[in-house]
């Protein structure tokens, strides 16, 4: 196993069915990605960076694109859920839309690209 199958054994419920959910669109939008950790958190990687995160805290959870510009590029459709400089909060019975969620991992896929030519 990996650092993020073994955190997906640690939940249970709406939590880890959201926080799965997440990780399965994300290696599906970008396949070859590989389980690593970045900034102490469990994390899908590609090409060496860190691609996304997503953990439970204890009143929300959420997404890491490990990029503030993927959260500025999208904040108009982020709009109604939290955000920060690097995160983006949702709870397990509103979660992002699938198609925000895409968004979210390929422009953080796409700086990745860009910064590798």
């Amino acid at each position: 196993m990996g650092d993020v199958e073994d955190y997906l054994t640690t939940l249970s419920g709406p939590e880890r069915d959201a926080v799965a959910r997440v990780y399965e669109r994300a290696r599906a939008l970008v396949p070859g990605v590989e389980e690593g950790r970045s900034y102490g958190m469990p994390a899908l990687r590609y090409r060496g960076s860190p691609l996304v995160s997503v953990m439970v805290t204890r009143t929300h959870l959420g997404v890491y694109p490990f990029s503030p510009d993927v959260i500025t590029a999208l904040a108009d459709e982020l709009q109604g859920f939290r955000t920060t400089k690097g995160s983006v909060s949702f709870q397990p019975d509103s979660p992002l839309p699938d198609d925000v969620l895409d968004r979210i991992v390929a422009a953080r896929r796409d700086e990745i690209d860009a910064r590798a030519r």
